[in-house]
């Protein structure tokens, strides 16, 4: 018995916008990822090794917000998040404003298994890249036209709203669901043990060096044996002030909830309480999937050992 499952971001993504065409396009970008995953869990390989490559697929596709897609910062950069948790023994690895990192996700476990800390940040983590074999791209590497345009169209609209003397940081601002977006992974091998995974290029037009909830351990990603591996995507400051993926695993733990009872009760009734959206994908310990999301999509993806994949956006 093996599931896996994976995300591609949460947001407004509104139907209308989707041409069959472009539907098409993500859904055959996310089965390929899953399809990564799949093969290695159907060999017997673990999930740490399946939610790797799984991510490592969506970090490589210019589609989403994470690697090769990420977006622009406000100083015209990519600074990128990560994290990955073995839910056998609750090791965990994470980076946090990394350039140049082709595959954060990598670089996070690296972190996990060859250094004795689980989190490092901009040039101290892109010196351990580099420490253990990490080649560092050129920032031309991560450019697309869509993220600069993306970019432009935010500071326009930042510069529009203190033109007419109202506040970024008054809480009636609303930016754009366009500056947001992640990936992860969760599985679950046939050996019982449990694996979770996040990466993301953060908001456009982020400054001072933000992070969001991906690489923080607890908020965007958690695994645990006894419980369930969760990624999160979503507006990441409602997912950090939340600790989202571990109060799921929490009310599963000490309160009894099932998998499905304890996701939806964070996403759709924490969460939206506070204001937060976004989702999450989750599997637990008996191998059972939950993909729940408060947003008007999320590019997600499934399969258990005796499912065909699926796919889904809205």
């Amino acid at each position: 018995m093996y599931s896996i499952a994976l995300h591609g971001g949460a947001g407004t993504l509104a139907r209308h916008l989707f041409t069959p065409e472009k539907e098409l396009e993500y859904s055959i970008a996310l089965r390929l990822a899953l399809e990564e995953g799949d093969a290695i869990l159907k060999s017997k390989g673990s999930a740490l090794d399946a939610v790797e490559a799984t991510i490592k697929v969506l970090e490589d596709s210019p589609l989403f917000n994470a690697g090769k897609g990420a977006v622009f910062t406000h100083d015209k950069k990519h600074e990128l998040d990560a994290s990955i948790m073995w839910g056998k023994d609750l090791s965990a690895g994470a980076v946090a404003g990394v350039s140049g990192i082709r595959n954060p996700i990598s670089l996070s476990r690296l972190v996990m298994e060859k250094s004795e800390h689980v989190l490092l940040c901009g040039k101290g983590a892109e010196a351990f890249a580099v420490s253990k074999g990490i080649m560092i791209e050129d920032e031309s590497y991560f450019y697309t036209d869509l993220r600069w345009q993306q970019l432009l169209q935010v500071i326009d609209e930042e510069k529009s709203f203190l033109d007419h003397s109202v506040n970024p940081h008054n809480p009636t601002y609303s930016p754009d669901e366009k500056k947001f977006g992640t990936v992860g992974a969760v599985a679950l091998d046939v050996n019982g043990n449990l694996a979770a995974g996040t990466s993301t290029g953060g908001m456009t037009n982020k400054r001072w060096g933000r992070a969001g909830d991906s690489p923080i351990i607890g908020a965007g990603t958690y695994a645990n044996n006894e419980t369930c591996a969760i990624s999160c995507t979503g507006h990441g400051e409602f997912f950090i002030r939340s600790v989202v993926a571990y109060d799921v695993s929490c009310l599963m733990e000490y309160g009894g909830l099932s998998l499905e009872q304890a996701c939806r009760k964070v996403v759709n009734e924490k969460l939206v309480k506070r204001g937060g959206e976004g989702g999450l994908i989750a599997i637990d310990s008996k191998g059972n999937i939950c993909l729940p999301f408060n947003s008007e999509g999320m590019y997600r993806a499934w399969k258990t050992a005796d499912s065909e994949i699926f796919t889904a956006i809205f």
